[in-house]
Formats: structure tokens, sequence, C-alpha cells
């Protein structure tokens, strides 16, 4: 009998735990400024299977679902090996998304996973890295309901930018606030020392799937409704976001300008 080693005795456990969470991709065919955009072609392959793949090589992750309302998205994902549950084509939100395929999953199979990651479809240089420290971060911290991941936010032309949104936390790492608008304000300009610098929010979540199931239950909120930001529904109701710090700066696809800058860094490699 092989004796195991104790970095296998520590993949192993890795393992066990990873079968805790599902990775989950709302992927809509629907999208004002670039219909169909996630079969969009990136260096040869559809811009769902860029995210996939980079899904793929996360440690922490137990299976990786692709959720959508499109057949020509479900046989693409379906050919490059994805597994794929089909969804109402009425979702608001991805997070309404991935809330029905965990339903199905669990009335078709009982699906034993309790904590859920929502990937954006058309993040193709997602890191995988900062899959697994959310992943791994809910496990060790059954205190946390739900987890998402910010950057420092330093170009200064990106400040009073609506489409780019900002994150406050409080001592803990908790969010305090979400916003469109440049927050916090800063009142007295002559002091430097007393500014407070938000975050640049990217958009990946995990949930306690059970806390997911609560979200969705809720009707939208005033804010969400102000800011077009949904996770100000879970603040408004009272569930914490834990907030993850990183260097990672997602590169997301939402026009066809973005697919040809992202090309030109699968070139690049």
């Amino acid at each position: 009998m092989k004796k195991q080693t104790p970095h296998s005795k520590e993949q192993g456990a890795t393992r066990s735990l990873a079968s805790s969470v599902a990775l989950i991709i709302p992927a809509r065919w629907g999208s004002t400024r670039f219909p169909g955009k996630l079969l969009h072609p990136l260096a040869g392959k559809p811009l769902l299977q860029h995210v996939w793949e980079r899904c793929q090589k996360a440690r922490w992750i137990g299976r990786i679902i692709v959720a959508t309302d499109d057949r020509r998205l479900q046989e693409a994902a379906t050919a490059f090996g994805a597994e794929v549950v089909m969804t109402s084509a009425k979702h608001q939100s991805g997070t309404d998304r991935i809330a029905e395929a965990v339903r199905k999953l669990e009335k078709k199979e009982n699906a034993k996973f309790s904590h859920v990651i929502n990937v954006q479809g058309d993040e193709p240089l997602i890191d995988a890295r900062l899959i697994d420290r959310l992943a791994k971060a809910m496990l060790q911290d059954p205190a946390i309901e739900v987890i998402t991941a910010a950057t420092p936010l330093d170009e200064e032309t990106h400040r009073n930018d609506p489409n780019v949104v900002k994150v406050v936390l409080d001592q803990r790492g908790d969010a305090l606030y979400f916003s469109r608008s440049l927050i916090p304000y800063h009142r007295d300009l002559h002091d430097p020392k007393s500014a407070v610098h938000p975050l640049l929010h990217l958009g990946i979540y995990g949930f306690r799937k059970e806390v997911l199931k609560k979200y969705v239950s809720y009707r939208p909120s005033p804010l969400e409704r102000c800011e077009k930001l949904e996770q100000l529904r879970a603040l408004e109701y009272g569930i914490k976001i834990r907030v993850l710090t990183t260097s990672h700066r997602a590169l997301g696809v939402d026009t066809p300008e973005d697919a040809k800058r992202i090309e030109a860094h699968f070139h690049e490699k």
C-alpha cells in the first residue's frame, strides 16, 4: 500500500473540502452592447470557453457549471466539455440565474455542496488563485455569508466613472457601501492624511448556499434600484459581504472594442 506523504494528505483534504464548493458561470445570450458576446472567438476559442478553462485551474472547487438560457450557448459549452444547466430567460441578474441552477441541481441529484461561487461569463482573464482565495475563506470561516473581491482604485480617470463600482470597507473587511459615485466625500482637501481611498469592486461573488436562497427571495431594495447594483440588496437586508483585497484586475468584455483589446493580450503571451 502506498504511503501517504504530508503533501498527498494535504491534497486529499483540499479535494474533500472543495467538493463543498460549486462554481457557476451565468451565461446569457442577450447583451445590449454586444449580443452573443460569450461565443465571440478569442484566440480561436469562444469567450465562454476561456472563462471555463480559467476556472478549471482552481483547486478549491468541486464542480463547474454553466447556467444559461440559450441553446446556442448550451451546445457550445457542452462541446468544450462543460456541465450545463438550462435556466429561464426571464432572470434580471446572474445571481437569480445561479440560484435557479442550484434549485435544479438539488431537485435532480440532491446536490451536497454548501457554497456557491459566481464567476461572470465575460471575464476570460479571471485569476484561478482569486477563486481559490474566496472558496478557502468561506470554508474556513462559517461566519462569512457572502464574499467578493476588490482591488486598489488608482487610475484617476476611473474615479468618477459610473461604470466603475467603488466599495468602502469596515475595520473587519466587510463592505460598508458600494457605489457608482466616488465615495467617500473628502471634506478637508487640505489634509491629505484624512483621505480614504475606495477600492474598485470586482464582479466575483461567493455565497453560502442557504444565504443565496434567502437573498434571491428578497424584493429589490431602494438603494439597489437607485444605483442599479444588486449587491446593495444584501446590505440593505442585513447580509454581510466580506471583501478580499487583491492586486488582480479583471478585464471584462462588454463591447466589441473590449474583445479586441483582450484578443491582443492573448497574442502577447
